[in-house]
């Protein structure tokens, strides 16, 4: 550990760490709400998170009711920050904990060492590249995820090839679809390793008749090939079959994971599903003093829903600052195949409910109108049908009326789908 005298040490009463959607909604409620002292941390050079390379529309529906680029809305939430008295910083990284709700940072004006009475963590979520997904083949050039691709066309301003293969048929695929097309890039083919695509019917009618992009189910990719720039991507289909597509680009879509090293290097225990920190329905963590909004928690929710949570965190966040004392919820929740994650994933019987008043539910399959069952301890704690099909790719949702049957000090909550 560095010696303290070797950097500047400040205090302030909040610090978010993130400056996408969750972090600057939190921040501009608690500097609204009379916080002195709301400092934002970012280690991108300019704030709003993913949306302000997302040139699509779509975004602030939820929290905003209005339809927004994702550009006007990165700005709308740094100017609501910036008028409501949060201090933002960008092109500055946390590199770790000096002690608890002390954070070492490094930036433009050197190192830092910032103490807070609460620390936020909003540090998102990201695609995982080729090389984490152990697709095997050559290395060439063009391949990229999703978010490498936005940052090429939008912000730098690149060529990105003139034939393109998109793995991933969720939200996220078919908004890469038209980042190719306004490259000038051919769209030759669409792949999922489900038997259908994941995203709103509508959306992907839309892209079907707009584009006419093949979507090819129930296929993997098995080898990328290429020297020097990518020739063709080879697929595997589920009957054994394999079939090569001729490319120079190949975008993989969704497959996200929070990024959680500064939570794991404060040793919050993590959720084995989600794989973010384990979080109570107040967005507080383990850790006192240490809250975690957005898709940190939840990878991944719209841009939207992440400022909501930013939104509900700050009530939670307030009476820390007020003294409340910190018992956030232990008990753990979790899931069982073919369910993916729960989130909340720590309750506490006796205390809140989460936002909005349900749990959020992923699934790795489609689940036609399943039968949800909440069991601990061998007693059934709920036990309803879903009205609709569960998707993987996209969120359902567990009404959390049976969250006072819980016994506080029995064993884990166990979710199951049949």
């Amino acid at each position: 550990m560095t010696p303290t005298t070797d950097r500047t040490h400040r205090t302030v009463d909040v610090l978010v760490i993130g400056a996408g959607p969750a972090g600057l909604v939190v921040a501009a409620r608690l500097a609204a709400a009379g916080v002195d002292r709301v400092e934002v941390l970012d280690r991108e050079q300019h704030a709003g998170g993913v949306p302000r390379h997302c040139h699509h529309t779509g975004f602030g529906l939820r929290d905003l009711r209005r339809v927004m680029s994702g550009p006007d809305y990165a700005r709308h939430h740094i100017a609501a920050a910036i008028r409501a008295g949060a201090v933002l910083r960008t092109g500055v990284t946390a590199t770790g904990w000096a002690a608890p709700r002390t954070v070492d940072i490094t930036g433009p004006t050197g190192l830092e060492r910032i103490t807070a009475t609460a620390v936020v963590l909003a540090t998102g979520a990201r695609e995982r590249p080729r090389s984490a997904r152990l697709v095997p083949g050559t290395r060439p050039a063009g391949v990229l995820t999703t978010g490498q691709l936005q940052q090429a066309v939008h912000l730098h301003h690149q060529s990105v090839g003139r034939r393109a293969v998109i793995v991933g048929a969720e939200r996220v695929g078919h908004s890469a679809v038209d980042t190719l097309r306004r490259a000038g890039a051919e769209v030759v083919a669409m792949v999922t390793d489900q038997p259908r695509h994941q995203t709103h019917p509508a959306r992907h009618l839309g892209t079907l008749l707009r584009h006419g992009i093949p979507l090819v189910t129930d296929a993997t990719v098995a080898e990328l090939t290429g020297r020097g720039r990518l020739e063709s991507v080879r697929l595997r289909h589920r009957d054994g079959r394999t079939a090569a597509v001729a490319c120079d680009t190949v975008v993989f879509t969704g497959d996200w994971i929070p990024d959680h090293e500064l939570a794991r290097s404060a040793g919050i225990a993590l959720d084995p599903g989600t794989r973010g920190p384990a979080a109570d329905a107040d967005f507080r963590t383990a850790e006192p003093g240490v809250f975690a909004v957005g898709n940190l928690l939840h990878p991944v929710e719209t841009a939207d829903i992440a400022a909501l949570d930013g939104r509900f965190a700050a009530a939670p966040v307030l009476r820390h600052l007020t003294g409340v004392p910190w018992t956030p919820g232990a008990l753990p929740v979790r899931v069982e195949a073919p369910l993916l994650w729960v989130w909340p994933n720590r309750i506490a019987p006796d205390g809140p409910p989460p936002p909005r008043g349900r749990f959020t539910l992923r699934t790795t399959r489609f689940l036609t109108r399943p039968v949800l069952t909440v069991v601990q301890d061998g007693h059934t704690l709920h036990r309803g049908r879903l009205r609709r099909t569960a998707v993987p790719n996209r969120p359902f949702h567990l009404p959390a009326g049976w969250l006072a049957g819980a016994a506080a000090h029995g064993g884990p909550v166990h979710i199951t789908a049949d």
